[in-house]
């Protein structure tokens, strides 16, 4: 018998049958607000671009933005009418993710996931979420996962909430409660662990520090907004191959590379992890481990993007942050970056210098990109390393009222 006689003229192919399982990036739908009378240091349509680069990082696809100004928050952190404009707006964009500007509580995005029936995350849960994908080092990875276990500790209530709505009586008392502290106590045996497990990864980076002191090779570190160009700089300083892509945090384990002065003397570079606005105090206490390189330096390197049209307001989140880091006061080198993208450096040198504290030397405009700049940069490097450029004003007044 002929095997087509086996067929049935309804059967189809397998393979044509076969549904695909791939599925697309996730459509986020991205909400901010603006408090009536607080001026926030990016105007929220500048903060809700850079919000949909982050979620652009973190993969997913932005379908729409909801802007909204409000005397405060609400429990639900928008107003009722913007509530039901984002319910509308499902329909018509296809979200699956809600992206908020600011940091929900608990109880905000409980209220938000009930109301919008989709997966509601804020900058923070997102940042952490780009950090969990870059970090590659066992130190980066314990940071990322410390951060991680903070952020979720307060949120933990929500995940039993089926049954708190069931109310008192028989048959609730006591696994909601059980499991939710069960729960915590484990996530707080686990952040334990991990800070010890950092507190390990400090003693072990400080035994290097104190071998490379003892060499007295001075130590440079870079530091700015994310996506100022840091890693590009830092392969053009040390002829690397640092991964240099065009998203916020492609950095965030700390490199280390040698380079050599003009006059021929070594010099070690490390590159470090890029700050942002509105990032959460617990997220850079969490950080500190790699933040520690950046108090270890002779002088940083504050890369600046002067292209940026919100490049004044970024250094001064850079500067907010080293003085939270108690680092206003180091020694630093101001560098203006991307110069290939203007025509001159207009006011932007007497603006970012106004934000600087009382550590900077010297401004130097570069384009890491092209290499211009490079060895103008290099010789300011070596100026500031130079054993009496360490010295404090103050001791340097001793030092000359002392010497014959």
């Amino acid at each position: 018998m002929e095997l087509e006689a086996f067929i049935m003229p309804s059967e189809v192919p397998i393979a044509k049958a076969l549904l695909p399982t791939r599925t697309g990036p996730e459509r986020a739908f991205l909400v901010g607000i603006e408090i009536k009378g607080k001026r926030p240091l990016l105007p929220l349509a500048d903060s809700l671009e850079e919000l949909a680069q982050l979620v652009g990082t973190a993969g997913a696809l932005v379908v729409g933005r909801l802007a909204q100004r409000l005397e405060r928050p609400t429990h639900f952190y928008l107003g009722k009418g913007k509530v039901e404009e984002l319910q509308g707006q499902r329909e018509a964009t296809g979200y699956s993710l809600v992206v908020f500007d600011d940091e929900l509580t608990p109880t905000q995005q409980r209220n938000l996931e009930e109301a919008l029936q989709v997966k509601v995350i804020d900058r923070t849960a997102l940042i952490l979420d780009i950090f969990a994908d870059h970090a590659r080092t066992q130190a980066g990875r314990l940071q990322v996962e410390l951060a991680q276990h903070q952020y979720l500790l307060p949120r933990l209530v929500g995940q039993w909430a089926h049954l708190e709505r069931l109310g008192g009586g028989i048959g609730t008392r006591g696994p909601g409660e059980s499991q939710l502290e069960t729960d915590r106590r484990l996530i707080r045996t686990r952040i334990a662990r991990l800070k010890e497990e950092l507190e390990a990864v400090r003693r072990h980076r400080a035994l290097y520090r104190q071998r490379r002191q003892t060499t007295g090779i001075p130590v440079v570190s870079l530091v700015g907004y994310t996506n100022a160009g840091k890693s590009t700089l830092f392969n053009t300083l040390t002829r690397a191959s640092v991964t240099v892509a065009n998203h916020v945090f492609s950095t965030l384990d700390p490199t280390t590379r040698r380079i050599v002065l003009p006059s021929g003397a070594p010099a070690l570079l490390t590159d470090t992890v890029g700050f942002i606005q509105k990032l959460p105090p617990a997220v850079v206490e969490a950080f500190h481990a790699t933040l520690e390189e950046l108090e270890q330096a002779d002088v940083l390197l504050q890369l600046v993007d002067i292209s940026h049209r919100n490049a004044p307001e970024q250094t001064q989140v850079v500067e907010d942050t080293l003085k939270k880091l108690g680092l206003a006061h180091k020694r630093r080198i101001l560098v203006l970056n991307k110069m290939d993208l203007v025509v001159s450096e207009g006011d932007y040198r007497a603006e970012l210098t106004n934000v600087l504290g009382e550590g900077l030397t010297d401004v130097v405009p570069v384009s890491a990109l092209t290499g211009w700049g490079r060895d103008r940069l290099l010789a300011a490097v070596e100026r500031a390393v130079q054993p009496s450029a360490r010295l404090s004003p103050l001791q340097l007044q001793h030092r000359s009222l002392t010497s014959p």
